[in-house]
C-alpha cells in the first residue's frame, strides 16, 4: 500500500510539472488542424477538445479539423499534406506520428531491439520531409504533439504485448521535442503522462488501459483524458465556469466571477437572485460512441481531476440556516444544506440545471457534426491509401470505380469503404456533407449562448 501511494503521488507530481502551459490557446477565428493517424481519425480527443472551446468561450469563431488517417505513417501523411490538410489553411497545425511507424509484431521476434532501431530511423527520415514541409508556413504555428501510448503493460486475456514498443515510440516523441525546439515551434506530451496513469491504476485492477483492447486506440475515456492533458497543456487548468459566493444575510454577491449576479432578493424563507454566466458547464457524454468502443467520455473523471480543475461552476452561499432546495428557473436540482451552501457546490456536477441541459445540446449537435466529419475521413483513405498509389487520386470517375471493385476482396478496407466512397465521390454530395456540418456548427453557435437564470434557494 506505501508503495502505491508514493507512485500516485509521483504521477500526479509528474503529471504538474510536465503540464505548466506549453500550447498557446486557440483563438478567435483560427483553423486548428490534428493531423495524425487512426487514433486521430476515428477518435473523440479533438472533437472533445472544441466541445471544450464551444462551452467556455460561446462566441469564439472557431474551427477544429480531424486530419486523421487510418494506418498512416510519417512517410503516409507527407504525401496528402497538400491535398489533405493544407487544402484546410490551418493557422494551427497538431502533428502526431508514432504508432505506426513504430512497427510492430517484429518486436517479439528473435532482434526486437535491431528492429526498433530500424523504424526509429526510418520514422525520423519520413519526419524529414514533412519538418522541411513545415518550414515552409510561415503563418501556421506548429505543435507537435507526442502520441498516447502503446500500452505494453496491461494484462489483456487472449493479447500479448509487443515488449519495446513503447520505448521506439517515446524516441519518436523526443526527437519531435528536438525538432519543435529547434525550429520554434509548440509541443506536448500524450505519452508519458497516459503511460504514468495506466501504471498507476493496474496496480488495483492488472487490465486496466487507457488504449483499448488492442493496447492502440484508446476508448472514449481514453480520448477524453488525451483532451484533457491537451486543454491542460494550454494552460486551462483553475479557469472556472463562474464561481458566485453570496452573503444570504446582506443580501450581497461577495464574488461573480466570469458571470454577473443581479437582483438578490431574501424574502421570507427564501433566497433568490439572477444569474448570468459567461459559459456553460462541460457536458460529459455517458454513452459508448463510436465502432465497438465500450467505455463513455464520462468515464475519464475516475481517472483524471477534469472536473476539479477545469469545470467548476461555483455556488457560495453564507449566513443561512437549515436545509435548502434548489431551483433554477422552476426546475428543482436538488437538496443542500447550509453547511454545504457555505462550503460551496459546484454545479458542472448537477446534469439537472438548465444550463447542464443547455450544453447537453451543444454536445449532441457536435457529436452529429462529428459522424459527418468521419465519412471525409474514410472518403481520404479511399483517395490517399488507395487511389494515390493506383495514379487515381481525385479522378472519382468509372476507371476508379473498376480499380476498386477489382480489389474488393484481396483489400478489406477497401471492401469497408466503398458504400461511403461510392456516395462521396460525387461533388453535390460533399458540398451537401459540407453545408450540413456548416449547418450544424452555426446552429451551436446559436444554442450554446449562457441566458439569464433564475436562482431560488428555498429552505426546507
Amino acid at each position: 500500500m506505501k508503495n502505491f501511494i508514493v507512485l500516485v503521488a509521483a504521477v500526479c507530481m509528474a503529471c504538474t510539472t510536465a503540464f505548466a502551459q506549453t500550447v498557446k490557446p486557440f483563438k478567435e477565428g483560427e483553423r486548428a488542424v490534428f493531423l495524425g493517424n487512426s487514433i486521430t481519425d476515428g477518435g473523440h480527443y479533438h472533437s472533445y477538445i472544441w466541445l471544450y472551446y464551444m462551452t467556455r468561450f460561446p462566441d469564439m469563431n472557431l474551427r477544429i479539423f480531424n486530419g486523421g488517417i487510418g494506418g498512416d505513417t510519417a512517410f503516409d501523411m507527407n504525401k496528402r499534406l497538400d491535398g489533405d490538410i493544407f487544402c484546410l489553411e490551418p493557422t494551427v497545425l497538431m502533428v502526431t506520428f508514432g504508432m505506426n511507424d513504430s512497427g510492430y509484431f517484429e518486436y517479439n521476434g528473435d532482434k526486437p531491439r535491431e528492429f526498433g532501431e530500424q523504424k526509429y530511423q526510418e520514422s525520423i527520415k519520413n519526419y524529414g520531409q514533412m519538418e522541411k514541409r513545415f518550414k515552409e508556413l510561415p503563418d501556421t504555428r506548429i505543435v507537435m504533439v507526442g502520441t498516447s501510448p502503446y500500452d505494453e503493460t496491461a494484462k489483456l486475456e487472449g493479447n500479448a504485448p509487443l515488449k519495446t514498443k513503447n520505448e521506439t515510440i517515446k524516441r519518436i516523441i523526443e526527437y519531435q521535442k528536438q525538432s519543435a525546439a529547434a525550429n520554434h515551434w509548440e509541443f506536448t506530451d500524450l505519452n508519458g503522462p497516459m503511460t504514468a496513469l495506466n501504471q498507476q491504476f493496474q496496480q488495483k485492477d492488472p487490465a486496466f488501459t487507457l488504449c483499448g483492447r488492442d493496447r492502440i486506440h484508446p476508448d472514449n475515456d481514453g480520448h477524453m483524458v488525451m483532451a484533457y492533458l491537451f486543454l491542460k497543456a494550454q494552460g486551462f487548468t483553475g479557469k472556472v465556469v463562474a464561481d458566485v459566493e453570496i452573503n444570504a444575510d446582506k443580501k450581497q454577491a461577495v464574488k461573480s466571477e466570469n458571470c454577473t449576479i443581479s437582483n438578490i432578493k431574501k424574502i421570507g424563507r427564501e433566497l433568490s437572485f439572477d444569474y448570468l454566466a459567461e459559459a456553460l458547464p462541460y457536458p460529459l457524454d455517458t454513452i459508448a460512441r463510436g465502432w465497438e468502443q465500450r467505455k463513455s467520455q464520462a468515464e475519464a473523471m475516475k481517472v483524471v481531476p477534469f472536473m476539479d480543475e477545469m469545470n467548476r461552476e461555483v455556488l457560495k452561499v453564507t449566513g443561512l440556516k437549515g436545509s435548502y432546495k434548489l431551483l433554477i428557473d422552476g426546475e428543482e436540482v436538488g437538496v443542500w444544506s447550509a453547511g454545504e451552501l457555505a462550503a460551496g457546490i459546484n454545479l458542472a456536477k448537477e446534469t439537472k440545471t438548465p444550463q447542464y441541459q443547455q450544453a447537453l445540446t451543444v454536445m449532441r449537435l457536435n457529436e452529429y457534426r462529428w459522424e459527418i466529419e468521419r465519412t471525409f475521413r474514410d472518403y481520404a483513405w479511399m483517395q490517399f491509401g488507395f487511389f494515390q498509389q493506383k495514379g487515381l487520386l481525385f479522378a472519382n470517375d468509372r476507371k476508379a470505380i473498376e480499380v476498386m471493385d477489382d480489389n474488393l476482396e484481396k483489400n478489406g478496407w477497401v471492401k469497408g469503404h466503398r458504400d461511403n466512397y461510392t456516395r462521396l465521390m460525387s461533388e453535390a454530395v460533399r458540398d451537401a456533407r459540407k453545408q450540413e456540418m456548416e449547418i450544424l456548427i452555426n446552429k451551436i453557435y446559436e444554442v450554446n449562448k449562457p441566458v439569464i437564470r433564475k436562482v431560488q434557494l428555498r429552505q426546507i
